[in-house]
């Protein structure tokens, strides 16, 4: 049995495929994902699991070396913006508008839906290197 903290079988797969510059997006369970991109759907119920959960539990396996969050989470999330903030602390953010967020799914190699229903709550993950 895998020992790592992502035991999810398609996330651990995703995650293991990608390389330097490459995407993974994490979001909330209204965020429409194009037909073309995998969506590795975890919601259950509303709220379950989390977007910080997810989030969590993806950056224990892989390195991150900039994210890229919607402008209107400033004023839509500030808890979730916060949240992010004190998790990822070095890491550079970008701000895109939210209807940029969503074209920019088709240069992800997937989307993890979560069971968030806060507004806002997408980040897409650009992959950084370990050496």
């Amino acid at each position: 049995m895998k020992k790592s903290k992502v035991i999810n079988s398609d996330i651990s797969r995703v995650i293991s495929q990608m390389g330097h510059f490459d995407k993974l997006s994490i979001g909330d369970a209204g965020m429409p994902v194009p037909m073309t991109i995998e969506k590795i759907d975890l919601a259950i119920d509303n709220g379950i699991p989390s977007f910080m959960e997810v989030l969590n539990n993806v950056l224990e396996e892989l390195e991150v070396q900039k994210v890229y969050l919607a402008e209107e989470i400033k004023e839509m999330n500030p808890k979730v913006l916060e949240e992010i903030e004190n998790r990822l602390p070095n890491t550079p953010i970008e701000f895109i508008p939210h209807s940029k967020m969503k074209s920019e799914l088709n240069n992800c190699h997937a989307f993890i839906r979560t069971g968030e229903m806060s507004p806002y709550a997408n980040i897409l993950l650009e992959s950084g290197v370990v050496f």
